[in-house]
């Protein structure tokens, strides 16, 4: 079978992964618009502002280093648990891929438009894979940048060194947040490629889903003004 030949069987499965990839980058898309014209438009951006409000308190009185420590380690905690467990869903993939010709009829059970053939399917689990080392990266970075705001933050704010003042140790920390945040997305993003392990049209199907379900989890809440007035 030519290129030609195996570019046209796999045209279905192509253009769902092609739709796939321009709704994810539009949503993000749209996302970083909003947040130009509204700040606290995402919960990611109502939490960058919180940090950098946090550092500034933490920084601010030196009673507060207990505290400090705390929080990181509760996060350090959390980012070392994300990424073992990406480490083990990759170690899970590549135990699939030498079971591919066990497996692959019973996936492609329910595959009414998509092709059936042993190269696409390592396409699919090199997607699966690509996508787990971009969450496993992520959390990586982010438990790396914990640790070193860990020694910038406790350093007091009276010996006005230059480099590790409150906004720059805030910019650390954000950055750490970026991080935890794309590792995140990369595992919000194995559920379209999980489902395309059983056709085109799953994947469809559970992206926009999932777009949907980011929409709501991604908006920071409406803040509710209590009235107080009839209370006695």
């Amino acid at each position: 079978m030519d290129v030609h030949t195996l570019l046209v069987s796999f045209a279905n499965d192509f253009a769902s992964l092609l739709v796939t990839v321009l709704l994810i980058v539009a949503y993000h898309i749209f996302l970083r618009n909003k947040v130009k014209k509204n700040p606290t438009y995402t919960v990611q951006a109502v939490n960058r502002i919180a940090r950098t409000a946090w550092v500034e308190t933490i920084m601010g009185d030196e009673k507060n280093a207990v505290l400090a420590v705390q929080t990181l380690r509760n996060s350090t905690m959390a980012a070392t648990f994300l990424a073992s467990t990406s480490v083990l869903l990759i170690i899970g993939v590549l135990t699939l891929s030498e079971q591919g010709e066990k497996l692959e009829a019973h996936w492609n059970a329910l595959n009414m438009v998509g092709a059936i053939n042993p190269m696409l399917w390592m396409v699919k689990l090199l997607t699966l894979l690509l996508d787990l080392f971009v969450a496993f990266f992520g959390f990586s970075m982010a438990i790396r940048i914990y640790n070193h705001v860990g020694f910038m933050i406790n350093v007091p704010v009276r010996l006005n060194h230059k480099m590790i003042t409150p906004a720059h140790v805030a910019t650390h920390l954000n950055r750490a947040g970026h991080f935890y945040s794309m590792g995140m997305r990369a595992y919000y993003f194995l559920v379209p490629m999980v489902f395309w392990l059983f056709g085109p049209h799953f994947m469809l199907v559970s992206t926009i889903v999932l777009l949907l379900a980011l929409y709501r989890i991604d908006r920071a809440p409406k803040i509710m003004v209590l009235d107080y007035s009839d209370t006695e």
